[in-house]
């Protein structure tokens, strides 16, 4: 409704400035004589209305439907005065009692349209009987006046009402494409809710296999089990007993966090540094992956918000560009005064049309090299940093993903 008064405020000024122009102009181009005085005295009543509700508007509460149609009210009452100080009904530009019967239509219910509409129809009748009269002597020339009024007050009006409907259009088609992203967002909420109560319960469930593992790799080792071994099967142990422990970790991380929100578990880091650990902890779960880190912007680095479901999201861009790729991922990160931009790119087929258009919005099918949900878990881990997430197959060929999160204005370590 708020928005709806702003546009009447700025309808109704039109309005006035032309009834103004309409009453100094009309007497010596026309020689038409106008009771000037009391119709400037309606029009300057009315600016001062206008002004209060301009305030109105500017003062941020909220507008009720009931105080707009006592608006709309006040427009059909000042309307009518300048008619009926003006021929009545016989007046051409009559017509404009419709503008505010269609503003009501647009913005109103319906009880409050048919009251605006009945307003003005009963206006209209009553100037059919009391106005007061033109003194045009010609009856002539007042039809040809008469008409050509009509065609003016038929053009003013068509102006009028597609102005106002355009921009009621673009505010409803505005409000519900916020709407359904409101609705988008709520749905990718449920899933990211829901798939973090899995995920505790998986790392509950987890935790003895893991240590029963932990416990064979280490009679392994001892030769417990074939007399001896190897240095390579020593070293394959030893990358065995690393991603056992990077396991445990995860676990105990997930655990610990369960219900722990974003403002409790969000940290500043430097963008250089904190991007260079993660990489750095990626290959300890990953020790036979390859990577390449660039890093550009003016130095000292910025620092940045992080919490761990973002650590997580990347770690699944870098993932998902290993998996995609046959050589080595590229990352490379560079800031600018607002923003921090990562861009994940790998030397595979590209994106498929299907992810580039989902990706984000829900999980996709489980796949040969996975589960399907890592892009929307990145998705919305970024989401709920404040940046953005973007898909693409570049013309050098590979996937890229582009991250773009908000540095942290003021922040320092």
């Amino acid at each position: 409704m708020r928005l709806a008064l702003r546009r009447l405020v700025a309808l109704r000024w039109w309005l006035l400035a032309g009834a103004t122009v309409a009453v100094l102009a009309m007497p010596p181009m026309l020689v038409i004589p106008l009771p000037a005085i009391p119709m400037l005295a309606v029009a300057a009543l009315m600016a001062g209305f206008n002004v209060l509700a301009h305030r109105r508007v500017r003062g941020g509460e909220p507008v009720s439907p009931a105080e707009f149609f006592g608006q709309l009210c006040v427009d059909l009452a000042a309307l009518a005065a300048l008619l009926f100080l003006s021929g009545g009904a016989a007046n051409p530009v009559i017509s404009l009692l419709l503008v505010p019967v269609a503003v009501a239509a647009l913005s109103l219910s319906g009880g409050f349209v048919a009251a605006t509409a009945a307003l003005a129809v009963a206006l209209y009748s009553l100037l059919m009987w009391h106005f007061v009269p033109l003194a045009i002597a010609d009856a002539g020339r007042a039809t040809r006046l008469h008409l050509a009024g009509m065609w003016l007050t038929f053009v003013v009006s068509a102006i009028m009402i597609a102005w106002f409907v355009v921009r009621m259009t673009a505010a409803v088609r505005e409000r519900d494409t916020r709407l359904a992203e409101v609705r988008e967002q709520a749905l990718r909420d449920e899933r990211v809710v829901a798939l973090g109560t899995l995920a505790a319960g998986a790392a509950h469930e987890l935790g003895t296999p893991l240590a029963t593992m932990s416990v064979i790799v280490e009679e392994l080792e001892r030769g417990l089990h074939g007399g001896g071994l190897d240095t390579e099967a020593h070293a394959d142990l030893a990358i065995l007993r690393q991603q056992i422990s990077a396991c445990k970790g995860i676990i105990t991380g997930l655990s610990e966090r369960a219900g722990v929100g974003r403002g409790e578990g969000a940290r500043p880091a430097r963008a250089d540094l904190w991007l260079l650990a993660l990489r750095d902890r990626w290959h300890v779960l990953r020790p036979h992956a390859r990577s390449r880190l660039e890093m550009a912007g003016p130095q000292p680095a910025p620092v940045v918000i992080v919490e761990t479901t973002l650590e997580q999201g990347l770690l699944n861009l870098f993932n998902n560009a290993a998996n995609a790729g046959r050589g080595e991922v590229s990352i490379s990160g560079e800031w600018d005064g607002r923003h921090l931009f990562i861009e994940v790119h790998d030397d595979g087929p590209g994106f498929p049309a299907d992810v580039l258009e989902r990706a984000g919005r829900e999980p996709l099918p489980a796949h040969a090299g996975g589960s399907g949900i890592g892009l929307f878990l990145a998705h919305a881990a970024i989401d709920r940093m404040g940046g953005r997430l973007t898909l693409g197959n570049p013309p050098e060929g590979g996937g890229l993903a582009r991250v773009e999160l908000p540095l942290a204005e003021g922040a320092t370590i």
